[in-house]
């Protein structure tokens, strides 16, 4: 299978050579991405382009001008260039003489190689000597004292539009930290893969946590930079807190802009297929099915060595790979559906975990409790799997809380 699929009418960020070279705030001064590391689209089509936020640099410069500048940034984080090449916003700000007085990085880590869940290590970039500080580590909001030195933060992440994500609370909490220690917070937007539908169930508060910090659906159809003035606009930051804000947009995009990112965001999403399915997919992270990982089609298949082997014709075998040193089923024979060409999706399936529950020969290995209720937001979704609800008896139950979160949002969107 290709590394992305084809849509009609596609909207291209950039349009990228087989192997590009990255001139990259890291430890070898200079990083070659690869399909082994960060490289997701090679689509060479060129199509409309969409400007994002990091490329609008006169809107944010003059800000920082004088200032001691923080950047929250991964291996997303990246400015386009005319001659089909990228530079990463670190090595681009440097350039243009900015003060960088440290980077934060969220899980995944700096260069987005850690696995999910994977304590990350602060650490010095030995090019530049800049601090690089985990925000999935010692801890998961910078402190009074990480931002003692510090006037303006910027944050720069692509994000996937999906809730149990956790780039947007790494975002919130550093909002919250920024409004707490009278920090300047900037957010250089950029498009949702996902963010045209709103759908899944809704967070409940006694459930919030890293992988749900506000009530909102499971898919929430905004932008970092739309979701960051909605924690602001509606006081979501601990404390009733309110952050001086300002969010760099988008230009050349709609929510209905379909496109292909072209670094990958986390080392298991490793194309478009991927980041269209992790909604209805992801929801296996709160069981004991495996989701791909531990192949090279994670969040594009899912099975099981205890789903019944008469019902599937799919079988693989996840073995420790870039970003799943240990998979669930590790190299046992799994059975259950390849899922790596359907059509995008508009909306969150749950066919597919229905489908595996019923087809579960021992139901008691099928959830881990704790950690499905945090990834669904509602330990209710489990009980109506469990009961033998239809999705579509299942999808009624959320349409009230989805219909009061559009009202919300709707204050908030930008584009």
């Amino acid at each position: 299978m290709p590394f992305f699929s084809n849509f009609k009418n596609t909207v291209l960020l950039w349009v990228l050579i087989p192997i590009i070279i990255v001139s990259s705030c890291g430890n070898q001064g200079k990083t070659k991405i690869t399909n082994g590391d960060s490289t997701f689209n090679k689509n060479e089509l060129s199509q409309s382009r969409i400007i994002i936020g990091a490329n609008n640099t006169n809107a944010y410069l003059p800000q920082l001008k004088g200032q001691r500048v923080a950047i929250v940034a991964n291996q997303t984080s990246v400015i386009f260039k005319e001659n089909n090449h990228y530079t990463h916003l670190v090595d681009s700000l440097l350039a243009l003489n900015v003060n960088i007085k440290k980077v934060f990085a969220p899980e995944h880590g700096f260069r987005g190689a850690a696995d999910a869940g994977e304590h990350v290590k602060d650490g010095f970039d030995s090019k530049t000597g800049i601090p690089l500080i985990s925000l999935y580590g010692k801890n998961r909001k910078p402190t009074p004292s990480q931002l003692a030195n510090v006037d303006v933060v910027i944050f720069d992440i692509q994000d996937v539009g999906v809730r149990f994500y956790t780039y947007i609370a790494t975002l919130q909490l550093v909002m919250e930290a920024c409004a707490e220690s009278k920090r300047k917070i900037i957010v250089l937007d950029r498009p949702n893969p996902n963010g045209h539908y709103i759908d899944g169930p809704t967070m409940k508060t006694e459930n919030q946590g890293f992988l749900g910090m506000t009530n909102i659906p499971l898919v929430y159809g905004m932008t970092i930079g739309e979701y960051a003035n909605m924690i602001n606009g509606e006081g979501w930051l601990s404390g009733n807190k309110h952050v001086n804000l300002t969010i760099v947009p988008l230009d050349k995009y709609t929510h209905d802009s379909e496109y292909e990112l072209p670094i990958r965001p986390s080392p298991n999403l490793p194309n478009t297929q991927s980041i269209s399915l992790y909604p209805s997919l992801g929801l296996f992270e709160g069981t004991n099915i495996n989701a791909g990982r531990g192949t090279e089609f994670q969040f594009q298949r899912y099975g099981s060595s205890f789903l019944d082997s008469t019902q599937y014709s799919f079988k693989y075998f996840p073995r420790p790979n870039f970003g799943s040193k240990s998979p669930k089923e590790n190299g046992k024979k799994c059975y259950g559906k390849d899922l790596s060409e359907i059509p995008k999706l508009n909306e969150v399936s749950l066919k597919w975990i229905i489908d595996a529950y019923a087809n579960c020969t021992d139901k008691t290995l099928f959830f881990n409790t704790d950690g499905f209720t945090k990834h669904a937001g509602t330990d209710l979704l489990q009980k109506q799997i469990e009961q033998g609800l239809s999705e579509d008896k299942i999808k009624e139950t959320w349409q009230d809380d989805i219909a009061a979160f559009k009202l919300i949002r709707s204050k908030y969107l930008l584009y």
